[in-house]
């Protein structure tokens, strides 16, 4: 079992970490390799739109430090996408890595039931954290998420939400949160 951990937040040990690394040493326990990169760390774009990826090649044209990052996600049974929301949204660090996942749907990816070149049977687990304490804050981000990833294959897509948090490190303190991470591990990674 092969585990991603893309960490969003441009704070390397922020609350979306904090969360991320209790869902990555549950998986760990488990058996599961974990690889993780801190995409704020990297060198990189987002997507062009110059379409080599749907006319020339069956990857990213781009040779950058997110090169990797997208092999290793190719790789993987599962993926954790952790990142704070700001103004609304995830950072813009994932936001560009997910701009750049473009290349791994098919070229003709409107009208082929098949979207994705990636292995089907991926699962997700999608970590947000944020100071709004209203659990009804932002619901759109979460199906946008489920939505897209189901069309690229995945069949398992998780949301773990820390609430109400702002001091770095503060999501360790949510024991909710904390066993949610646990038990979605052991959800996911079991073999």
């Amino acid at each position: 079992m092969k585990v991603v951990s893309l960490l969003g937040s441009p704070r390397k040990n922020g609350n979306s970490a904090v969360v991320a690394d209790r869902f990555c040493a549950a998986a760990e326990k488990l058996g599961a390799k974990v690889e993780k990169f801190v995409l704020n760390e990297l060198d990189f774009q987002g997507c062009q739109g110059c379409m080599a990826c749907k006319t020339k090649l069956d990857h990213c044209v781009l040779e950058d430090d997110l090169t990797p990052v997208l092999a290793a996600v190719g790789q993987a049974d599962v993926l954790v996408m952790a990142s704070p929301i700001y103004y609304w949204d995830i950072t813009s660090q994932m936001k560009a890595f997910l701009d750049r996942t473009f290349s791994y749907l098919v070229p003709d990816f409107m009208t082929n039931s098949v979207k994705t070149r990636l292995a089907p049977g991926k699962k997700l687990a999608l970590i947000l954290v944020q100071g709004n304490p209203d659990p009804k804050s932002f619901p759109d981000i979460f199906p946008k998420f489920d939505y897209f990833f189901k069309m690229a294959g995945f069949v398992d897509n998780r949301l773990i939400q820390a609430l109400g948090v702002n001091a770095p490190g503060e999501a360790a303190n949510q024991e909710d949160v904390m066993r949610l991470a646990d038990k979605t591990a052991e959800e996911l990674c079991k073999a």
